[in-house]
């Protein structure tokens, strides 16, 4: 009878925790219950409490399992370790690693799929490549599962070399590897190794589906390769890929990042459901492509049919907004952002105070930014930014030295607010010592702006001897931008001899329009018309034309 018992017993609690979602309630009962039992001591039980108690949000309840538990098995491990990675509890999933390793039970294949994109999620590249060794040394260096996961891990890292070392080293890579090197190699911007790639593995007999071809398509960015993209989603044709929700979001994306809407929005409307991803891929690509209009009225319709955006679809329509200038349309987004109460989201917070700036209102601005609980760099930039714009150089510069006092670190952005305001402001010594401090002591690498704003900022204030010789000692080849800020300050401090050949740097790079206009104008300051005639001469009809203005009233 006693048997009969613990067998129907049995049967209940085996019944219950092989659901995938229990309430926390329901989770405590059972525990309760097994605790009651000789049971409290087995492994398997306690693996499936240890995930019950981590999907409701306890994961404290789940430690105290696991520690109680004696005797823990592999997966017992797995599960609190995938707990606290997937809680971004990054330090305390690779402290329970590592306590592991001095175990008696040791990690698996998937105990190290686990960790390693843990490293990738928290970015820590060097502990990385130390778990990638533990696991070469347990013999996992050709597991399917680890390599996946190292490929992925890289691929998100930057680390695509080490990456494509993963995928060579595997001689027979199944599908999922296959799927992984390839969306490394599109997400790092080597779209065409990308499709080398994709047709390797179609020679090689291995048969693709949706993920290789989303993975293909994220490589996709640039107009110039709209016809790739074409033959993409014609392969998603072809293969019936192209009723998969997350393909068709990917197709929709691609399309988008291509500024091609039309077609974005033929694979939009064929979808019933479109998910918030889709969504968002369409509404961003039309502000991208600059028709705020449309990005603003699929955000309303989106906002029709119920759905809830996040916070990068909203940073999104608000970017939208601050390039339209449309302070009504901003205006009821921060409506909709309190409403829904994300105001105090970091992304969020900071984009209404670029758009609440550049549509001409900078005190709602400041406003936005001084109700902020905690101020991160994010905001700080946007605020900089702002200001910047409006000529208060020194208000800038203000905000500079505030953050650094509240100890938070300055980042490439923070300094290109910065230039930027010694620019409109014309403070020359200040914005050379901003850029030397940049370097020298925040060890931060200039970009192409950093360079753009320095050199208009030495141009404009007459030093253009020094901000040639600038270029001249660039140890890369000069982003064109760069030749184009010289080019303006010598049309407006007249100097067309240098201005001559700053503009033979940029036609050797087939940077033609606007340039020749720029020279055509300088030569035309200087009454020499021969020499504008010779340069319109070389110029097309499009080249010569030039967009009307447009008032908004």
């Amino acid at each position: 009878m006693i048997q009969l018992f613990m067998s129907f017993y049995l049967h209940i609690l085996t019944s219950e925790l092989s659901k995938s979602y229990l309430t926390l309630l329901r989770t405590k009962e059972l525990h309760a219950l097994i605790t009651k039992t000789p049971l409290a001591c087995d492994a398997f039980y306690a693996t499936r409490i240890v995930c019950l108690y981590s999907v409701n949000g306890r994961l404290d309840y789940g430690r105290h399992v696991f520690d109680k538990t004696p005797h823990r098995s592999v997966y017992l491990w797995n599960s609190i370790i995938r707990a606290y990675a997937k809680a971004h509890k990054f330090g305390d999933a690779l402290s329970l690693f590592f306590r592991m390793l001095r175990s008696e039970t040791k990690p698996d294949n998937f105990t190290y799929s686990c960790i390693i994109k843990a490293c990738s999620e928290s970015f820590h590249r060097e502990r990385l490549k130390l778990v990638h060794g533990r696991a070469l040394a347990s013999g996992f260096g050709l597991d399917p599962i680890c390599c996946s996961a190292l490929v992925a891990a890289y691929s998100n890292l930057d680390l695509i070399e080490e990456a494509g070392k993963v995928f060579d080293g595997m001689p027979h890579p199944d599908l999922v590897l296959w799927n992984s090197i390839i969306s490394g190699f599109g997400y790092c911007g080597f779209w065409n190794q990308g499709l080398l790639l994709f047709s390797r593995m179609r020679n090689s007999g291995e048969r693709p589906d949706g993920y290789t071809v989303v993975g293909v398509a994220s490589g996709i960015a640039e107009p110039i390769l709209l016809n790739i993209g074409k033959g993409i989603h014609g392969f998603c044709l072809k293969c019936n890929f192209d009723s998969d929700e997350h393909v068709a979001s990917a197709i929709v994306s691609m399309y988008s990042r291509c500024r091609s809407m039309d077609s974005a929005y033929l694979v939009f409307s064929s979808l019933l459901q479109p998910d918030l991803v889709t969504w968002s891929a369409l509404i961003t690509g039309y502000s991208q492509s600059r028709d705020f209009g449309k990005a603003l009225f699929f955000f309303q319709k989106l906002n029709m049919q119920g759905k809830k955006p996040d916070s990068i679809l909203i940073a999104s329509i608000l970017a939208a907004a601050a390039q339209s200038t449309n302070i009504r349309s901003g205006i009821e987004i921060h409506g909709y952002v309190l409403r829904h109460g994300i105001e105090l989201n970091e992304m969020v917070s900071s984009s209404l105070i670029d758009m609440y700036s550049k549509c001409g209102f900078l005190n709602l601005g400041i406003h936005v930014f001084h109700i902020l609980p905690q101020k991160s760099i994010l905001s700080y930039n946007s605020v900089i930014w702002g200001v910047g714009l409006h000529g208060l150089a020194s208000k800038a510069l203000e905000m500079f030295e505030e953050l650094l006092d509240f100890g938070l670190v300055p980042n490439e952005s923070t300094f290109s607010a910065l230039l930027c305001a010694c620019c409109h402001a014309g403070l020359n010594s200040v914005g050379k010592e901003i850029f030397r401090r940049m370097k020298d002591e925040f060890y931060i690498k200039y970009r192409a702006d950093h360079y753009v704003y320095i050199v208009k900022l030495l141009g404009m204030t007459g030093e253009l001897e020094e901000a040639y010789n600038l270029i001249l000692s660039l140890p890369e080849s000069v982003d064109s931008g760069i030749w184009g800020a010289l080019l303006s300050c010598c049309d407006a401090c007249g100097n067309p001899e240098l201005a001559e050949i700053v503009a033979q740097q940029l036609l050797d790079n087939n940077e033609k329009t606007a340039y020749k206009v720029m020279l055509s104008n300088i030569y035309a300051g200087e009454g020499r018309w021969d020499d504008v005639k010779k340069l319109r001469d070389t110029m097309t009809a499009n080249e010569r034309g030039k967009l009307p203005g447009l008032s908004w009233i």
